[in-house]
């Protein structure tokens, strides 16, 4: 199907009644698009439409009829007045309006748009089976995560624990030196008290004995 403007008109121009027909379609209204699983449906006879563009833009009024050969659409109280300021209706094409009610007293059509429906159900129920399946993944990923993270935290307590040991181990050792050099240093401190005081005994012996030996020549020397 080509894309040409002049072979889309040609195509529109030329088609038949029951093409012609199918093609005097109008935008579904939000709710209703939501609703059926639908963008456009062809404008019947009895459904309530909004103007959106043109003139009469923002009227709310029924479909009074369709014409298949022009492909326009009438409504009620969309009305043009003529030079003898009488009020005609004035034809409206389909894509200038939107349908914000269907009329659905015919039951073919009623189940033919029901089938978007039905389609639509079914794409929310396998939507919700896809959610379920998710929020499992997610609760499954979040039990991992917390005992991931229990885990990662007694790995750490574990090792604030090891540091601490090592730490106070460290200290003790520290202290242990400690003493060890103030006992070594304690000692060498004793030992050289004892050098001095055998060095002052030594050294007050050989007065003694130098003053004995000057008593001894003196007491000589008088004889």
């Amino acid at each position: 199907m080509s894309i040409q403007p002049r072979k889309q008109r040609k195509m529109r121009y030329n088609a038949p009644i029951h093409r012609r027909r199918k093609m005097i379609a109008s935008h579904l209204a939000e709710d209703l698009m939501l609703k059926y699983n639908k963008r456009s449906v062809p404008v019947k006879k009895g459904d309530t439409i909004k103007i959106i563009r043109g003139g009469l833009k923002g009227h709310i009024g029924k479909v009074a009829s369709v014409d298949t050969r022009k492909m326009k659409i009438t409504v009620e109280g969309a009305t043009v007045a003529k030079a003898d300021k009488s009020q005609v209706a004035r034809p409206i094409d389909p894509s200038n309006v939107i349908i914000t009610h269907l009329d659905l007293s015919d039951p073919w059509r009623s189940k033919k748009i029901e089938k978007g429906k039905i389609k639509r159900k079914r794409k929310i129920k396998e939507k919700k089976g896809e959610t379920k399946e998710e929020e499992k993944m997610e609760k499954e990923e979040k039990v991992e995560e917390e005992i991931e993270s229990e885990s990662e935290r007694k790995e750490s307590e574990k090792m604030e624990l090891k540091e601490e040991v090592e730490e106070k181990g460290e200290k003790e050792k520290k202290m242990v030196k400690k003493v060890k050099e103030e006992k070594s240093e304690m000692k060498e401190e004793k030992k050289t008290e004892t050098k001095i005081e055998e060095k002052k005994e030594e050294g007050s012996e050989k007065k003694m004995r130098e003053e004995k030996t000057e008593s001894n020549e003196t007491s000589e020397v008088k004889r």
